[in-house]
């Protein structure tokens, strides 16, 4: 199942390794492996990268930043073409997610001369950036009936699907709106009506995919091979203000 029908896909800058991730799933299409153990290999992809920003290996630290941003579309390209979806699998890899995207930032203030205040600050909104995009995605998906494994509204926990445990949906449904609650939250609160307004076109979809986490990775790989490691963060904090340029084309035209 596509995340959305043909008609309706934007080109999506943050989803660039989605054809080798393809290649990936169907090679392990007849294997044993499962989406949750592509998510793992993201998982160790991302720490190798945070130990080789550390080490000052930034053109490795490239390559396993990309690897990571392939490896996590890969693992629901596989619980697509397996037909298994999960909500273990979703909520594994939003927590992964975030849990890494602080590390990394935590390894480029250890490699910098950046204030702790502007790591954090820089931290909160690569998050809103993040969260951003994936609302108005996941509005535009459960518009048009494509993947609904995730939902616009996280408020509850969902029904273990076949194949998974109600326990493991629980811990880390929880998990994940310890995590991701509060910026869940300001972002409703700044455009609560997104889902009852005209569906985004595609090229505001393709603007707000700048917001995707395989985009932001995609800066952060470019700046430390250009020797800008020292505007990374502050970067992302600056580039903060785009949510709310977003928001208000979305509410004044949308």
């Amino acid at each position: 199942m596509s995340k959305l029908p043909k008609e309706h896909k934007f080109l999506d800058l943050s989803d660039y390794g989605r054809p080798v991730a393809r290649f990936i799933a169907n090679a392990l299409k007849h294997t044993n492996f499962t989406p949750i153990h592509v998510t793992i290999g993201f998982i160790i992809s991302g720490l190798l990268a945070i130990y080789c920003i550390i080490q000052g290996y930034y053109w490795l630290a490239v390559f396993f930043l990309i690897f990571k941003s392939i490896l996590d579309a890969a693992d629901g390209e596989l619980a697509r073409i397996k037909q298994t979806p999960s909500y273990t699998g979703r909520y594994l890899d939003s927590v992964a997610d975030i849990i890494l995207n602080a590390l990394f930032f935590i390894s480029i203030y250890f490699i910098t001369d950046t204030a702790l205040l502007v790591c954090f600050l820089a931290f909160l909104g690569l998050q809103l950036q993040g969260t951003l995009y994936n609302y108005y995605y996941v509005i535009l998906r459960n518009k048009f009936d494509g993947d609904t494994t995730s939902r616009v509204f996280e408020t509850g926990t969902p029904v273990a699907l076949d194949g998974e445990k109600q326990k493991h949906v629980n811990i880390l449904f929880g998990l994940y709106t310890f995590l991701y609650g509060a910026f869940d939250k300001v972002i409703y609160k700044l455009d609560s009506n997104a889902n009852q307004g005209d569906v985004l076109p595609k090229w505001l979809m393709t603007c707000v995919s700048t917001f995707g986490l395989g985009f932001q990775l995609l800066i952060i790989a470019v700046m430390l091979v250009m020797g800008l490691k020292a505007y990374i963060l502050p970067f992302f904090l600056v580039y903060t203000i785009m949510v709310f340029v977003f928001i208000a084309i979305r509410k004044v035209f949308y």
